[in-house]
């Protein structure tokens, strides 16, 4: 499962990146200033069954209640 879940997480991060406007770096970083890549690596369970877009934009909303501007 670890391999499976660090795939989904690299591929999310990669749709995050992409709908943004930004490289793989920037949103790696991004995401992990405002705590959004541990939410989701304890939340993997049920969020990998969800939609990219669906996750990107929960992301996103996650990252601005932590103080992110996206």
């Amino acid at each position: 499962m670890a391999k499976d879940k660090a795939q989904y997480i690299v591929a999310l991060i990669a749709e995050f990146a992409e709908h943004f406007g930004m490289t793989t770096s920037q949103a790696v970083k991004y995401l992990s200033r405002y705590k959004a890549l541990e939410l989701y690596d304890r939340q993997y369970g049920y969020l990998h069954t969800q939609s990219f877009a669906s996750n990107v934009r929960d992301l996103s909303a996650y990252c601005r209640r932590m103080g992110g501007s996206l």
